[in-house]
């Protein structure tokens, strides 16, 4: 771990920062309540561009800010103003939110000292690592998207109190529901320190995401009011029930923004450093928000590593999910797969067995790189989010592309000879629309985000079933029930690891808003007592099979190649009539019908069809006959026939049992 930051001991503390072009540091103690700065301490260089000093007499406690001088030449990429109080890069706790003012953002010798806008980091005894223990997630098991304030702000259990708070997850209701879920790893949205981006206060909104850092450890007071330690017991009692925890984390860019953006913390430091340039001087922007982080430089990597590896030791959290991550592999502006800082986070010693997560695109140049990561990453897949919308959507072609996708898209992850496929499969993220509103709308409803309705994505593959958003006809509501179980049924039963947001489950709707970052309101609050419960149990049913059923939760690619201790193929792909698809049954444009036969790890196993009746046309599915085993519904033990009616847009399993 680095010797940045604070670091207490018996004697006081050390302070230290990190700048190669400032020419002055100097660290501001506060008082308790953190008001009134007490004193304004200059740090003394020690070399290779560490500014430290040791005051004694200070304990636990004490609230501190850094601040810098400097050349200040914004055209130059220069910041320095030592009226601007900086947030500590490596605080592990601040005394409150964050929360933007326009006096953050006014150029050098325009404004007035900002100590009573930012709030103070505290410095921190941090408790013993936490035993290393393995990760309990799995490849191939099911990874639960959670934003923490909207997930249990309005669960009539928790107490009022504890609401949208890290601690609320380790409530007995929600690891209940978690557990009926079958949920290996819940996937916690950004829980670290963020402000709004500054568009939204005069609309009257903020940021209900978190996707907007200023610093990567300290966590948010209005998440995390027990600070680390919240965290830590969130994760022991979660990790008790078998539950593991993965981190959401933003290191692509900070809230920082573009030039006309507030002076925080790494700008005020060494904006040249921290950030990356285009070659005329100008702020990078591959990631859309103004900023980009500069993960290349070896200082950014040691932060971020020093990241990680706080919330492995201190938390001990199963893993990390990286946002925008094709800029934590930028090298001089290009991606490599095995750049240093992707590199050094699977060969750290304490990081090497972590789940590792990449969102696979940013906006920069070449930003698409799913697939392209090296293992042990995992991807988000959006290839496989769109093409099931697709075939579901009823758009023609589309038989042969499922079963790519169900089969663990080996065209995107078996480039480099892998066997195994990296996919994170989704159908819905926090990023677009939910599930229900997959459904039941067919275009963007995004006006509340202040934009007129600009923002989002204007392309969702979704529909609407015959009525755009919400409906009395029962008949529609039906409709997109089934679609609904249909879309769920597809998700469990694809290789690789799946991925479902809170709330999809039970039908919550965020009324066709596709990006609703900025609405920390009933739009994105989980109503609990409105929840579809037969849904929400079909759902737990599903995860149920496919833990019990190790040919869903396998991650090896499908290849129709019988396993080594059988003879019966891993998967065959047959048409309604029972037979193995042909050239021109793959090819058809009209066909919206497809068997998935999964093979067992031994010959004596008995098989799984998977039955996707994509029509909206009711069908007589036949199953191949094997000697000794008959077909029965999965849900059922008794067998039945080897042909069944399957209703239109359904997907139905049955399971081979041996006869008599």
């Amino acid at each position: 771990m680095s010797l940045l930051g604070a670091t207490v001991t018996s004697e006081g503390i050390r302070f230290a920062a990190w700048s190669s072009t400032a020419r002055r540091l100097w660290v501001s103690i506060f008082d308790g309540a953190g008001a009134r700065q007490v004193e304004r301490l200059e740090l003394r260089p020690e070399g290779e561009g560490v500014h430290a000093l040791f005051v004694a007499g200070l304990g636990p406690g004490s609230r501190y800010g850094f601040r810098a001088d400097g050349d200040y030449a914004p055209e130059r990429g220069l910041w320095f103003d030592p009226d601007k109080l900086l947030t500590d890069p490596y605080a592990v706790e601040i005394d409150r939110p964050h929360v933007y003012d326009w006096r953050l953002a006014q150029r050098r010798g325009e404004g007035a000292d900002t100590a009573r806008l930012v709030p103070k980091s505290i410095a921190r005894t941090l408790p013993k690592p936490v035993p290393a223990l393995p990760p309990l997630f799995q490849p191939g098991g099911l990874v639960y998207e959670v934003p923490v304030r909207a997930f249990t702000l309005l669960h009539p259990e928790i107490p009022k109190e504890q609401r949208g708070t890290i601690a609320a997850l380790a409530h007995p209701a929600i690891i209940e529901h978690l557990k009926k879920l079958g949920v290996g790893a819940v996937e916690l949205m950004p829980v670290t320190a963020s402000i709004d981006e500054r568009h939204l206060p005069p609309l009257g909104l903020r940021n209900a995401w978190g996707y907007n850092p200023v610093t990567f450890m300290a966590l948010d007071p209005r998440l995390a009011p027990g600070g680390l330690a919240e965290l830590r017991e969130t994760v022991a009692a979660l990790r008790k029930a078998g539950i593991g925890v993965i981190l959401d984390l933003v290191f692509n860019h900070t809230g920082e923004s573009d030039r006309l953006g507030p002076t925080l913390s790494l700008r005020g430091l060494d904006n040249p450093t921290y950030y990356r340039h285009t070659p005329d001087g100008r702020l990078a922007n591959d990631t859309g928000t103004g900023n980009t982080v500069a993960c290349d430089h070896p200082i950014v990597q040691e932060m971020v590593l020093d990241t990680l590896r706080h919330f492995v030791n201190h938390a001990g959290v199963d893993g990390f999910r990286f946002d925008l991550a094709p800029i934590l592999g930028r090298v001089e502006g290009v991606f490599e797969a095995n750049a240093p800082l992707l590199k050094a986070m699977y060969e750290d010693p304490l990081l090497a067995d972590r789940v590792l997560i990449a969102e696979p695109w940013d906006i920069g140049p070449d930003g698409y790189q799913l697939g392209n990561f090296s293992p042990p990453f995992l991807e988000w897949d959006d290839r496989y989010r769109d093409d099931v919308r697709r075939f579901w959507r009823g758009d023609g072609g589309m038989v042969g592309t499922l079963a790519t996708r169900l089969a663990g898209s080996s065209d995107i992850f078996a480039r480099s000879g892998q066997q195994a496929s990296r996919s994170v499969n989704f159908i819905a993220a926090h990023d677009g629309m939910t599930l229900a509103d997959i459904v039941a709308y067919e275009r963007k409803h995004n006006e509340a985000n202040g934009e007129q309705n600009r923002d989002g994505h204007d392309e969702n593959l979704s529909w609407n079933n015959g009525v755009e958003g919400e409906t009395s006809d029962g008949v529609v509501a039906m409709a997109r029930l089934n679609d609904q179980r249909a879309l769920l049924a597809t998700l469990f039963a694809s290789r690789g690891t799946i991925m479902l947001t809170a709330g999809d489950e039970f039908g919550h709707t965020q009324k066709g808003n596709n990006n609703a970052y900025a609405q920390d309101n009933e739009t994105t609050w989980l109503d609990w007592q409105a929840r579809d419960q037969p849904l929400e149990r079909y759902a737990a049913l599903l995860s149920a099979m496919r833990r019990a059923t190790p040919s869903l939760r396998e991650t090896r690619f499908l290849t129709g190649q019988a396993l080594e201790r059988s003879n019966v193929p891993d998967v065959a792909w047959l048409s309604e009539i029972g037979i193995p698809l042909d050239e021109a049954g793959w090819n058809d444009p009209e066909r919206h019908r497809l068997v998935m036969v999964l093979g067992g790890e031994r010959a004596d196993d008995g098989r799984l069809a998977v039955i996707f009746n994509g029509d909206r046309r009711a069908c007589v599915f036949t199953l191949p006959p094997r000697e000794g085993f008959l077909w029965a519904p999965a849900e059922a033990n008794d067998a039945t026939d080897i042909s069944r009616q399957v209703p239109g847009r359904t997907v139905i399993f049955m399971i081979e049992r041996e006869a008599g």
